[in-house]
């Protein structure tokens, strides 16, 4: 098999020369160069410290460094001979969603090419595929099994026969499945496509451990996205992250925007990678993973729910089972707890091999005791009434 990168991304984007910005050349001294306002923010109560009159760091080398050295330490590839991934592996976005967003647009070419995904599967693929006028092709996880894996033979046979498609998207740990793709599986796909890009979407990865990341520098045409949103809690910064070989990474870094990661969010990545900061992260994964299973246990137990969860156990939240499958059941418990009890869960009944099914977050402690509480009482009134 022979993997051309020059055929699989579109050819202005492969050429395109980045933006040069002013932070590219010098980040010290009376810096007159970027049009920035000397005398500083307007706001009395911002800290000077901050800087936040002044551009961010474009490239934020540092961080990405820190983040692949957690990569390569953690790295369940040991026993292979991987080159070491390094800061010119990576790409940054706001959130894993302006990274799905670039990809689509390096690689596809609108109203022509395709992406494949694997419902039921994080939607906003789509949502990008049909914003650049690119048509989505549907393979199906194999949910009969409840075991929601990907269907290799099926996926392979899918490519061969529509070379019109350019990406595949998995989502592993899945959203809403839960569940993470094995290894071989995604593997077995790699090593027999080479017509565009597989995209592995990893951003529960951390609760369950063995990040395909790595692997980037052994498949050309392996991308893995991840996030800080969710084992590291800082969704609110809006920080996603691309790993991908060398020379596709440098396209990709061209195409975004200069100064896309915001100096409060470069701030607060920086600190998420330090060493305490991610043993508290791997920490409380850890507590959230004992807490699943005490929700898990509480929840099945009561009459009307299903004693067999949906999908896996290797994200941050279960999917439950109402009434074998009572979609209208499902749905008025999920608008009763967040009217009546103020407490919010999702409904995932209309999705593929999901009906009757609700989507809990594992809250904390006390949260997820309210939850049960409400959601045993609630459940009683919906079925007597």
């Amino acid at each position: 098999m022979t993997f051309d990168l020059k055929q699989i991304v579109r050819p202005k984007i492969y050429n395109l020369e980045a933006y040069h910005c002013a932070r590219d050349d010098f980040t010290e001294g009376v810096l007159l160069d970027a049009n920035e306002n000397a005398h500083g923010p307007t706001q009395h109560d911002v800290p000077k410290d901050a800087h936040l009159h002044r551009y961010p760091d474009p490239h934020q080398v540092e961080f990405k460094t820190a983040m692949a050295k957690y990569r390569n330490t953690t790295s369940a590839f040991k026993d292979r001979d991987l080159a070491t991934l390094t800061n010119e592996n990576l790409c940054l976005g706001v959130g894993s969603d302006e990274s799905i967003d670039a990809i689509i647009r390096a690689c596809c070419v609108p109203a022509k090419e395709k992406i494949l995904v694997l419902p039921p599967t994080y939607s906003m693929y789509s949502v990008c595929a049909n914003i650049n006028d690119i048509e989505v092709v549907e393979c199906p996880l194999i949910y009969e099994d409840n075991s929601f894996q990907l269907n290799s033979d099926k996926v392979l046979d899918i490519l061969k026969n529509d070379p019109l498609i350019k990406l595949v998207f998995i989502t592993s740990p899945g959203n809403p499945t839960g569940v993470k793709i094995e290894t071989k599986r995604i593997e077995k796909v790699l090593q027999n496509w080479d017509n565009g890009l597989v995209v592995v979407d990893e951003a529960y990865i951390d609760f369950c451990g063995g990040s395909l990341a790595p692997l980037v520098t052994q498949y050309q045409n392996l991308i893995v996205l991840q996030t800080l949103s969710k084992s590291f809690g800082l969704a609110g910064i809006r920080l996603g992250m691309t790993y991908a070989s060398k020379q596709l990474a440098k396209i990709l870094n061209a195409m975004k925007a200069p100064y896309n990661i915001s100096c409060l969010a470069a701030t607060y990545a920086l600190k998420a990678v330090q060493d305490d900061n991610l043993q508290l992260m791997e920490k409380n994964a850890q507590l959230i993973n004992s807490e699943q299973q005490r929700l898990l246990k509480a929840l099945t137990a009561l009459e009307y729910v299903d004693d067999q969860y949906v999908g896996g156990l290797d994200a941050n939240f279960i999917m439950i089972r109402i009434n074998k499958g009572d979609n209208h059941l499902a749905k008025k418990l999920y608008f009763h707890l967040a009217t009546e009890a103020g407490v919010v869960v999702r409904f995932r009944g209309t999705e593929l091999g999901c009906t009757g099914c609700l989507r809990i977050t594992v809250g904390t402690k006390e949260e997820n005791d309210k939850l049960i509480k409400e959601f045993k009482r609630l459940l009683v009134e919906l079925t007597v009434n």
